[in-house]
């Protein structure tokens, strides 16, 4: 675990945050989520299948990933829309059973808005949880440096989540969209109730950021180098970790 802190302690130093707490799950499912009211009092949370998977280049692309989300305050945001998405659900519930919308609809038009307006806010929800994954995907390469270290370790991820069970987060499936890559097998492959974007998507826009693939952007943020990872392993090494 030594080189897990002192690798979030180097990556949080260059992204301009706190350094985080950090947690280490016992479940063989790689992933890994960020959580925190503000980046003064968040946490990093990877599983021991994570570090067992990746590399340390690989794994420094994601402890960057779960950073990004800190500096972009995007836990206090998908609180704000969850609350938004249960506030679509109460003021469907309101309007049917005292506003007299029973009688408009008839029983099928209730049941149908019973049905659709939870899937709505559900929709809203993920849809932003998308758009905020994008966010954090370039974030994170900026802060490690590196965009396919990030690319190479969500491959391996979204393959060893395809196979693997994650029985927390199964019986608590809300979490879902906090993990880098969708834990959960159910609509895992459904693109309109997807967490996530596509991880085919992902990577693309990540090999994009290549100085090969497009120019240089200037004043990007201070590379961490590979010498500056703590060494728990010979480069390109996979865990497990120390």
């Amino acid at each position: 675990r030594a080189g897990l802190y002192a690798m979030t302690a180097e990556l949080a130093r260059n992204a301009g945050l706190p350094q985080p707490k950090v947690y280490l799950i016992d479940t063989p499912q790689p992933n890994a989520f960020a959580t925190g009211r503000n980046p003064a009092n968040a946490a990093v949370a990877v599983t021991k299948g994570l570090m067992q998977s990746l590399s340390r280049e690989e794994l420094a692309g994601v402890i960057a990933h779960e950073l990004a989300h800190i500096r972009n305050h995007d836990t206090a945001i998908m609180t704000v829309t969850a609350t938004f998405a249960g506030a679509i659900s109460m003021l469907a519930n309101f309007a049917l059973f005292f506003g007299g919308a029973r009688e408009r609809m008839g029983m099928i038009g209730t049941l149908m808005m019973m049905f659709l307006a939870p899937m709505a806010a559900a929709l809203v929800q993920m849809a932003i949880s998308r758009t905020r994954e994008y966010a954090a995907d370039k974030a994170g390469a900026e802060i490690c440096g590196h965009p396919l270290w990030l690319a190479s370790a969500l491959e391996k991820i979204a393959i060893g989540a395809a196979r693997i069970d994650n029985h927390a987060a199964e019986r608590n499936p809300a979490t879902a969209h906090m993990f880098i890559i969708n834990p959960l097998h159910a609509h895992k492959h459904d693109s309109l109730f997807a967490t996530h974007p596509a991880t085919e998507n992902r990577i693309a826009a990540l090999r994009a950021m290549t100085p090969d693939a497009a120019p240089a952007r200037a004043q990007s943020p201070r590379p961490t180098s590979s010498s500056r990872i703590p060494k728990s392993g010979r480069r390109g090494e996979a865990g497990p970790w120390s």
